[in-house]
């Protein structure tokens, strides 16, 4: 989908799920709290345990290390059990 949205601009794709494991209902907590410390700190956190990506999925700007970053828009996506699907648009502070 990111693909198809995006075309060749893709956003940077990062995650903290493999630090973190799965917090089951706190896991948005814990995602909307990242996502605000990736803006504060400018800096993405890379996807740990990520060896292999699935060559089907296109996605061309998967964050491997840290990186520095200029902060802007994140999207805090949250889809877990029990029907908790949440996305949250966080900006830097003005």
């Amino acid at each position: 989908m990111i693909a198809r949205v995006f075309g060749d601009d893709q956003p940077a794709i990062s995650s903290i799920k493999g630090v973190t494991g799965h917090a089951l209902g706190a896991s948005g907590a814990v995602e909307a709290v990242a996502s605000v410390m990736t803006i504060l700190h400018e800096e993405l956190p890379p996807n740990i345990g990520l060896d292999t990506p699935d060559p089907e999925v296109e996605l061309t700007d998967i964050v491997r290390e840290p990186r520095r970053w200029k902060p802007g828009l994140v999207l805090s996506n949250s889809f877990g059990f029990g029907g908790h699907n949440v996305v949250l648009a966080i900006t830097p502070p003005r």
